[in-house]
């Protein structure tokens, strides 16, 4: 069946699809709420993760399972950062093969100045969409994010497990 002949129900019914128009919303609208820091949604998550370890700082590893990221991905994202200053990567002396995660002053000091414009951000959308279905929204969200049936081995690729 084409797709123009799908009933319009059928068309919008793909779980996927809606998650990730609402998310790319959601990103450029929190990305443009924090322009003025020069953090972008996805610097200013992983500053505020680093920043909630206090002292004990997380691990590359530690950041991607927090944040349903690939190590990679974290990698890529932390390049800016490490390179505006904003964090150090020091080896952990208990296992030299992993990476610890600290924010520097200039990254706390980022993170605190991006904190208003965040906090804006987050009072616009629940001001529009409404506090308490904000909060349902987040915990429907939490709730996909840790369902241990919708967990994918990457380890293996498609064709492994054909």
């Amino acid at each position: 069946m084409a797709e123009q002949e799908l009933p319009v129900l059928e068309r919008n019914r793909c779980n996927c699809a809606a998650l990730r128009k609402a998310s790319r919303h959601m990103t450029l609208f929190y990305d443009a709420a924090l322009e003025a820091s020069g953090l972008r949604s996805t610097q200013y998550a992983l500053l505020t993760e680093i920043h909630r370890r206090g002292d004990a700082p997380p691990s590359i590893g530690d950041l991607a399972e927090a944040l349903v990221i690939d190590q990679s991905t974290i990698g890529q994202n932390l390049r800016p950062l490490q390179r505006d200053g904003l964090v150090t990567l020091e080896h952990d002396e208990a296992d030299r093969r992993s990476r610890l995660v600290k924010l520097t002053r200039a990254g706390r000091s980022r993170l605190a100045d991006a904190r208003p414009l965040w906090l804006a951000a987050q009072e616009t959308f629940e001001n529009g969409f409404g506090k308490r279905a904000a909060a349902e929204l987040r915990n429907v969200l939490a709730g996909i994010a840790g369902d241990p049936s919708l967990t994918v081995d990457r380890t293996s690729t498609p064709t492994e497990k054909a």
